[in-house]
């Protein structure tokens, strides 16, 4: 999935010129934790809530702009990248959302609440479903099989997660499927030679 299909295209941005409160009540007002330094189109910076927080106090004594406490050269994405990408630089790099800028421009932003949306969406979380995790134990089409027992009970898979262990043979095959009798499908499938270690309707 690309960024572009996930990011906010409604934006709140402000000026460098701007001050901290008025950062502070534009936050509030949208609820969010990111502000874009925005110069007729351009991205010039990024601004937290955290810089906020930390400009605060100083911005009671002196005239304090977001100029002086932007991040001058952020961490930005591609429309066109994948989500993991930009999912692996909001953890790698300790951050909360990435500016989306497309040839010099701002065209969105993406923070990690648009990414679990995402993640929940795609892995149907949300959807009335059931789940079955399987070992199949590294038998020749053995996923083949599997997903056929499951299409002769009525049942589609929404998604599959699968357990990061080396040896093939162990790997445990999340299935979150669309609302099934699971429990006679398990017996299927066990009776077939793969090993079924939880469920639930």
């Amino acid at each position: 999935m690309k960024v572009k299909k996930r990011m906010a295209k409604k934006l709140v941005t402000i000026r460098k010129d701007a001050t901290v409160s008025a950062a502070i009540n534009l936050m509030k007002k949208h609820s969010i934790r990111h502000l874009p330094v925005v110069e007729q189109g351009e991205l010039h910076g990024w601004v937290t809530e955290r810089d906020i927080r930390e400009a605060y106090l100083a911005s009671i004594i002196e005239q304090v702009s977001m100029g002086d406490i932007m991040i001058k050269d952020p961490i930005t994405i591609s429309p066109d990248a994948n989500l993991e990408e930009a999912a692996e630089l909001l953890y790698r790099h300790g951050i909360g959302g990435l500016p989306v800028v497309d040839k010099g421009k701002l065209v969105g932003v993406i923070t990690v609440a648009d990414i679990m949306a995402a993640f929940i969406e795609v892995m149907g979380i949300l959807q009335e479903s059931s789940r079955i995790d399987v070992i199949l134990g590294g038998k020749p089409h053995a996923f083949e099989n599997v997903s056929k027992i499951i299409r002769d009970h009525g049942s589609e898979i929404i998604s599959v997660g699968m357990s990061a262990h080396q040896d093939r043979t162990k790997r445990v095959y999340y299935l979150r499927l669309t609302k099934c009798d699971v429990h006679s499908m398990a017996k299927e499938i066990e009776e077939t030679g793969y090993k079924v270690l939880s469920m639930t309707e």
